[in-house]
């Protein structure tokens, strides 16, 4: 089975058995609209698109995978579009509109949508708001490290794992954030320097958290609301944490949210539009906070117990601006210096895409 279609998570068995029947058969057919999105929002997608799929009498046909590897799926189908609609995050859906992959829709319901949370044009708008964070097993790491530095000691050695930045949104995070903490040059170092106990890189984010619960690794990159739900929803034992840059500052973040967008001449276009507009409309936006995801839109309230879990994880973190567009001009530099500086020729695993059994 070609592995870019295996599910990102073994926390929904049931589900999972849908998805990965796709890798079997076309993902399209005349009565489906095609998701290709990134992984994390399992759950949701569960809820609610059931409802949806009642009401239009289509199917929804979904593919997960990390979000970097469902946008460079899209761009290698870009001259025969297999997929209708894309969620995927930072700076990826903006590599996806850079590519011409996606076509400007102007859902009635972005008009909630901040202006600095969506594309002017339509070409995408925030779908689930979220951010980056990193875990932990608490059962085995009693002590959690407080800042970067933390992860040099020993006690890291061959325990550490993140995402690949190239293939992933949350891996890619990794150097955004150190970058914008320590300058360009020092965040390299300091990633070369963490290699030394980095154990392997996966292809998606996902993976980890079951790696992490499964105590094969003790510390793992990850985002805020695939964290929650994982520990509530899926029974894995992790805690999302936030990291400082010095001792005596406090943790830093940035937003890090789920994106939508349209596929430029996907085969169900209309059904794409129909599955747009209901993933941004209130009822599906009021449910987001139960995976513990932030709403896209401004007047749908982050509230329920999840959503004060979600505000009690982030309270005295502080939050830092993003360019994206800059990100996005140092994208391909930042991941081939990664694979030079940081990789080298270790012969590292950097793609897994399935935990031991």
């Amino acid at each position: 089975m070609n592995r870019d279609f295996r599910f990102a998570r073994n926390v929904l068995p049931a589900f999972a058995a849908a998805f990965t029947l796709l890798a079997a058969m076309p993902v399209h057919a005349a009565d489906a609209v095609v998701l290709y999105t990134a992984d994390g929002l399992e759950n949701l997608y569960k809820d609610v698109l059931p409802a949806f799929e009642k009401k239009e009498g289509v199917k929804v046909n979904i593919v997960t995978a990390g979000s970097g590897e469902v946008v460079n799926r899209a761009t290698v189908e870009k001259d025969s579009p297999k997929a209708d609609v894309l969620v995927t995050l930072p700076p990826f859906i903006q590599q996806a509109q850079q590519v011409g992959l996606l076509q400007p829709y102007q859902s009635v319901n972005y008009k909630n949508v901040p202006a600095i949370a969506k594309e002017k044009d339509g070409a995408w708008a925030t779908f689930v708001n979220n951010y980056f964070s990193f875990a932990i097993n608490p059962e085995v790491t009693k002590s959690a490290p407080k800042t970067f530095a933390d992860l040099l000691h020993p006690n890291y050695a061959g325990k550490i794992a993140y995402s690949n930045p190239a293939t992933a949104g949350d891996g890619m995070a990794v150097i955004i954030l150190t970058s914008a903490l320590m300058g360009e040059d020092q965040a390299f170092n300091y990633l070369k320097n963490l290699e030394q106990h980095a154990k392997f890189h996966t292809k998606g984010t996902g993976y980890l958290d079951v790696l992490l619960s499964r105590n094969e690794i003790a510390f793992a990159n990850g985002d805020l609301q695939m964290d929650l739900d994982d520990a509530a929803n899926g029974g894995l034992s992790i805690k999302p944490l936030f990291l400082s840059h010095k001792a005596g500052e406090a943790p830093t973040t940035f937003q890090l949210p789920y994106a939508i967008g349209l596929i430029k001449s996907g085969p169900n276009q209309a059904a794409g539009k129909k599955l747009i507009d209901y993933l941004m409309s209130s009822d599906v936006q009021a449910k987001v906070p139960d995976i513990y995801g932030i709403p896209g839109r401004t007047d749908v309230p982050l509230a329920g117990k999840n959503g004060d879990a979600v505000k009690q994880a982030i309270s005295g973190v502080k939050l830092i601006a993003v360019d994206w567009n800059e990100v996005m001009r140092k994208k391909a530099g930042w991941t081939e210096r990664w694979k030079t500086e940081v990789i080298g020729n270790s012969g590292k695993q950097t793609e897994l895409v399935k935990p031991k059994s």
